[in-house]
Parts: C-alpha cells; sequence; structure tokens
C-alpha cells in the first residue's frame, strides 16, 4: 500500500459525521460552489509558491495568508487538509514566459554566488516571514523544483508519449491544440492569444500558446540535467504538475495563486496534467486579487515593493499585516499605505486589549451563543472575513451577551483569524494603557531589533525595561510583558 493510500485510509473514520457547508468561489465556473471534497473528512491543497531568487513583498505573503485562512475554515470544520506549497528554484524566466534568463541566475549574479545558495538563502526568510504572520509552516510540505526533477522529466517523458508535445532544437514544448479545453480557466481565446502572440516566439513553435515543458541548455545556465532530450533544465510550469501529482496525486480539491496566474500558469497547468492523466486535475480554483501601493502592482521587478522586515522597522507588529489583508475580501484588490496600516494596527491593539479584559472577566470560559454560528457562516461563505470581523466587533461591544459567550467567540476567531487573540502580545493581566509610553516604546524597538536580527540592541532595550520596573518574557505568542513584584 502506497503512503498515500496510507494516510488517507487511516483518516476515513473522521468522515462519520457530516460536515458543515462550505462555499468557495471557483474561478473554474466564475461562480459560488458547495464545496465537495474528493475523500469524505480530507481536503488536498496545493498553492502556489514563490520563486526564491530574491525576499518576498507583502504582495506575495497576502497570497500565502489567503490559503492559511482557507485551511483554518476547513479545519475548524473538521477537515483534516494535506497542504502543499511549492518552493520554485529553477525554470521560472524573469519573462513568466519562455524566454529570457531564469530568476535564480539573475539572482545568483545580483549576489555573486550560486543559484543553490540564493535558493536556501531567501527560502528561509520566507518561511520565517511565514512564521511571523502565525501561517503553521509545519502543517505544510515545501518541496523544491530541483528535488523533482525526475518527476518532471517523467511527466514531460508522457505527455510526449501521448502525443501532446513536440521537439524543437531549444526545447520539448507542449502542443496546446492537441488539448481541446486549453484555456477554460478564466475563458482565455486561443484565438486572441494568436491575435496578440508577442514578438519573441521560438521559431518553429506550432502555436503562441505552445510552452516549454523541457527547456535545452545554453551553455552559461548554471543549472541543468540529464534528460531524454539532452542537457537541460524544467519549464516554470511543469513543476507544480510534477509535485501536486507526487504528493497529493493527480486530482485534488483546491489549488491557490494569484489571479496573474490564471490565463497562462494555471492553463498550463490544467493542459499538461489532465492531458497526462485523463481525469479532472482541480475541482476548486481560488484566487486572490492583487496589493497596490500608490495605484500599481506591488512587484519587485518595478521597484514597487514593501517588504515584511520595513513592516517590522516601522515598529508594526507583523500580525497588523495579516489584520490588514483580512479587512478585505481575498477577491477583492486591496491598496496598500502606511497609514492604511496603522489604521489595521491600531484596531489589532484594540482587539487584543478587548480580548485580555475578556478573559479576564469569563475566567477563560466559553459559553455557546447564536453570535458564533453567525460568525461561522460569514466564514464558510466564501471566506467573508470583513463581514467576519465586524461581527467581531459589534458583539464585543455589545452588552447583550455574557463574557462567556465573548470568550466562545474569541476562540473561533482566533482559529480563524489566527490573531493570537487568545494569546495576545501583550499580557492578559497587563492593559496597555497601564503601561508608561516609555516602556511601551521601549517594547516596541525590541521587537523591530529583534525583527532586524539587532539582538545587542534588543538585550539593551530588555535591561532598561527592567530597569523601570517591567519584565518582559518572549513566548511563542510574542513578547509578554508584565510588572515586577
Amino acid at each position: 500500500m502506497g503512503f498515500l493510500a496510507r494516510i488517507f485510509g487511516k483518516l476515513q473514520h473522521r468522515s462519520a459525521r457530516r460536515p458543515p457547508r462550505i462555499f468557495l468561489t471557483n474561478t473554474l465556473s466564475g461562480m459560488k460552489e458547495l464545496f465537495i471534497s474528493q475523500r469524505p473528512g480530507i481536503v488536498t491543497m496545493y498553492s502556489c509558491g514563490p520563486t526564491v531568487y530574491s525576499r518576498q513583498h507583502i504582495g506575495n505573503l497576502r497570497a500565502a495568508v489567503f490559503p492559511d485562512t482557507i485551511a483554518r475554515v476547513f479545519n475548524a470544520a473538521g477537515y483534516h487538509v494535506r497542504r502543499v506549497l511549492n518552493i520554485t528554484d529553477v525554470g521560472h524566466l524573469v519573462s513568466d514566459d519562455d524566454y529570457g534568463e531564469d530568476k535564480m541566475a539573475v539572482g545568483a549574479a545580483r549576489e555573486r554566488t550560486t543559484p543553490e545558495v540564493i535558493a536556501a538563502r531567501y527560502t528561509k526568510i520566507y518561511l520565517e516571514d511565514l512564521d511571523e504572520l502565525n501561517i503553521d509552516t509545519n502543517s505544510i510540505l515545501f518541496p523544491r523544483a530541483t528535488e523533482y526533477i525526475k518527476e518532471q522529466i517523467a511527466l514531460a517523458r508522457t505527455l510526449e508519449e501521448k502525443g501532446f508535445a513536440y521537439h524543437l532544437p531549444d526545447g520539448l514544448y507542449f502542443d496546446t491544440q492537441k488539448f481541446a479545453a486549453y484555456g477554460k480557466l478564466g475563458g482565455v481565446s486561443m484565438a486572441k492569444q494568436e491575435a496578440g502572440a508577442r514578438v519573441k516566439v521560438a521559431k518553429g513553435k506550432r502555436h503562441p500558446a505552445d510552452f516549454v515543458l523541457w527547456r535545452t541548455a545554453r551553455p552559461n545556465d548554471l543549472q541543468q540535467w540529464d534528460s531524454p532530450w539532452g542537457r537541460g533544465n524544467p519549464g516554470w510550469h511543469i513543476e507544480c504538475s510534477a509535485m501536486s501529482r507526487s504528493l497529493l496525486g493527480p486530482e485534488i480539491d483546491v489549488h491557490t495563486g494569484g489571479t496573474e496566474h490564471i490565463a497562462t500558469h494555471h492553463n498550463n497547468e490544467i493542459a499538461q496534467s489532465e492531458a497526462a492523466s485523463g481525469r479532472t486535475f482541480v475541482h476548486y480554483w481560488m484566487h486572490n486579487a492583487h496589493l497596490s501601493l500608490q495605484g500599481q502592482k506591488l512587484a519587485k521587478s518595478t521597484g514597487n515593493a514593501v517588504y515584511l522586515s520595513d513592516v517590522t522597522k516601522k515598529r508594526f507588529h507583523p500580525l497588523s499585516l495579516r489584520y490588514f489583508f483580512l479587512q478585505a475580501h481575498y477577491r477583492t484588490p486591496l491598496s496598500f499605505s502606511w497609514d492604511a496600516l496603522a489604521g489595521a494596527a491600531g484596531a489589532l491593539d484594540r482587539l487584543w486589549n478587548a480580548s485580555s479584559e475578556i478573559a479576564a472577566e469569563s475566567g477563560r470560559r466559553s459559553a455557546p451563543s447564536e453570535v458564533r454560528a453567525r460568525l461561522l457562516a460569514a466564514l464558510r461563505d466564501d471566506l467573508a472575513t470583513p463581514q467576519a470581523l465586524g461581527i467581531l466587533w459589534d458583539t464585543l461591544r455589545s452588552e447583550e451577551y455574557t463574557p462567556e459567550e465573548k470568550w466562545g467567540l474569541i476562540l473561533d476567531a482566533d482559529a480563524h483569524f489566527g490573531l493570537s487573540l487568545v494569546h495576545p502580545p501583550l499580557a492578559d493581566a497587563l492593559k496597555q494603557e497601564d503601561i508608561p509610553l516609555e516602556v511601551r516604546d521601549m517594547l516596541a524597538r525590541r521587537e523591530a531589533a529583534r525583527a532586524a536580527k539587532d539582538f545587542t540592541e534588543a538585550d539593551r532595550l530588555r535591561g532598561a525595561i527592567e530597569k523601570s520596573g517591567y519584565h518582559v518574557d518572549d513566548s511563542s505568542h510574542g513578547p509578554v510583558l508584565g510588572k515586577k513584584k
């Protein structure tokens, strides 16, 4: 019995009770649909991850918080979620197409090192960013494209044997005209693609939409492997199909990514995956909208980028960014500004203070209430996080609910939002307004120093806090400040 069969077999007992109804907007149909998993009690989910040639900006991080929120909704509903988020460390060209330099080679040249060093460096930073945003990285598989070269070659070979691929001097290409459903995601027209084809099209390419499965190595390529078509490296799109197939099987429940992936990358994934297996590749395609800055989409290539390190340097808690994301629906374009982030940070501080007060008033005892059902209904209705936050705030301000009912709502909200409401960064017994301004300022500067890895300055500030009559403990949920006895 294979690994997946053993795992899925052990989890069948979880399907005894019928899960609650969850509705998701499926990009494939363009409609909100009732979610039905392929295996009772189990959700398989693949998310397009980063190309690790540089640090990931906060727009990329919105695309990471988004599937984490989906997984939280599924988990809270009783599903076991099997998640994969890929790390691209070869094959992604700077054009996002089939010409130009590999982004990993660009990163290596920029920092005068190797693609392997670049990949390790920026994968580590990315995973640290996810931890800061309270994303449970222990529950996700992070396969690297370079670890699945054999699987990518095998998939390309299958496509060639089935007549879906043809060979040119510069590589092996997928023949999109052989796949009748090409472009079904987002309604991409083959004729429109042909009319608007870019100038740079490989000589001999049968259709502008055809894409490379395996690229013939160029003399200066830093990453190359042997294959049936000679030395070379994989195309960008095939890695996701090969890794998803290897780790989750040929047919999965949910696939996420940014809207920029719809037209080409995800249509290419569908074409090569379904051509190889003859089965539906993904049942629910979900895409988050862009994050913009000053009216322009965030992008490293244009220099229009903000990083999580910028957020912490300005003394904002990383979860302020998560709260900022959750204020908008995932399918709604979101405009970032420092003033907007400051507003989110202030709201989150007030929410933490309210949670601490209710924890004390309720003794951390919870009670059921109809408002908890309303919160869950909002989140299970295509991740309506703005409405769910509104329900939370209205309830916490209301006098109609007991502290125990409010605490029950906070427990549900924390499980879905991931905002550390149950264990706020400030100690439950100490309200923020009771802390002298200069102590709060030192604590904020200490956290900024720690985020910047300036541990000497962080230790100095900790000593200053101690001299002011307070002590700080570093918990897994952030710093906890208390008054010295």
